[in-house]
This record gives C-alpha cells, structure tokens and sequence, in this order.
C-alpha cells in the first residue's frame, strides 16, 4: 500500500514536471514569434508598409559617390525622426570626421569643432531632396508609385524619378532571410549607378525628434544590420 502510494505521488510529479516543461516552451515559443524578426514572414505588401511607414531610424551607413572623374567613400552615421528631423555626421575619411549635418525642422546647421566651423542656414527648403537618406527614398516611392519585387529572398523596392537625371533611379535592397535592410542604390538617367549605400547596421523606430537633435552624436560600428 506505501510503495503504491510512493509511486502514484511519484506519477503526479513526473505530470507536473512535464506540464510546467510544456508551458514554459510553449511561453518562450510564442514570445519568439511576438518579438522576432518583423520581415522573414511577411507577404511583399506588408514588408513595403513596413517600409513606407518608418518614422524614426538610426543608422550607420558607407557611401561610395561616383562621378566622372573619381570615387569618394564615406562612412556616415544617420538619425531621422518623422516628419523632418535629422542629423547626419562623418565618420570617415578622417579628414572630415566630425562633421556633423542637422535640420530643426527650419533651419540647417553645418559644424565641425576641429574645423571651427558652425554655419546655420534658415529657413532652409532643400534638405527633403537629400538621396542619402532612406526617408528620401520612402517619399519618392509613395510619389512616383514605386514597385516592389522579390527574387531568391532578395526583395527590391524600386522607383523612377523624372526630374533630376542624376538620380532617375532608387532601389532599396531587403534581405528576407536576413532580416535586413542591405542597401539603396541611386543610379542615373542611364541606369549607372551614382551612389551606392550599404547598410552597417540600422534601427528603426528608435529615436524621438530629441534623439535626433541631442548635441552629441552616437557612432555605430558593429556590422549585423
């Protein structure tokens, strides 16, 4: 009669261990599909709302600008928060490190303290024409009715834009199975590439318009977008 005892309580515990087991990975198994990755299994129209809703993002990006005589390569540290807040400052080349790029809203401020250089523009209009940024290329598309395509989990938001022949093309490149935003490519009337801008690392939808006009800039320089 004890050994029945012993082995029925013994029952109940074993039931017990394997219904918390179960709970506790049914828990973890549903918080990883909670927060994971918010690309991987999304159909293409809800990976471009996604995009086309970004409203803040930092990022460290490098540029390679090319021109009919040479090549220039920056490595640029961005922040933006909607509608038209930004900072844009250079990490690289060295000669130029520091130089820090921020619109208010109205007004534009250039500086480098190495340089002693601080020159405010007001009142300034053009900044929304910036091809560097990746909200540039979101207004782009929402006008001029981009296109998006997917082929072997690379997925292509692509846009034509008719008024400036120097940037007459933009293709932003998503990696699906990465997870991750991989780069924007410019590219002129004739289909040669401009700029090309790959992504370091970006996080979106971290930044408030504070964040994004704070004094002191934040370098990102790990590369696992």
């Amino acid at each position: 009669m004890k050994n029945k005892k012993i082995i029925i309580i013994s029952l109940i515990i074993i039931i017990l261990i394997i219904i918390i087991f179960f709970s506790i990975f049914k828990f973890l198994n549903y918080k990883k599909t909670e927060t994971g990755n918010t690309i991987v299994d999304k159909t293409l129209q809800e990976i471009e709302s996604y995009i086309l809703n970004i409203s803040s993002y930092e990022a460290e990006v490098e540029v390679t600008v090319e021109s009919n005589k040479n090549t220039n390569k920056y490595i640029i540290n961005q922040k933006f928060s909607s509608p038209n807040y930004c900072r844009q400052e250079i990490i690289e080349p060295k000669n130029i490190e520091g130089l820090t790029i921020k619109y208010d809203g109205t007004n534009l401020e250039i500086s480098n303290s190495k340089l002693n250089l601080n020159t405010i523009y007001e009142n300034y209009t053009y900044i929304a024409d910036n091809v560097l940024w990746l909200s540039d290329f979101i207004e782009n598309y929402k006008t001029n009715n981009g296109i998006i395509t997917e082929e072997n989990g690379v997925i292509i938001m692509e846009t034509k834009c008719d008024n400036n022949k120097y940037s007459a093309y933009e293709k932003l490149y998503i990696d699906r199975n990465a997870d991750k935003i991989t780069k924007l490519i410019i590219e002129d009337e004739n289909k040669n590439s401009k700029i090309y801008i790959t992504y370091n690392k970006i996080e979106i939808g971290s930044l408030t318009k504070e964040n994004v006009l704070a004094f002191k800039g934040i370098h990102i320089l790990e590369k696992d977008v």
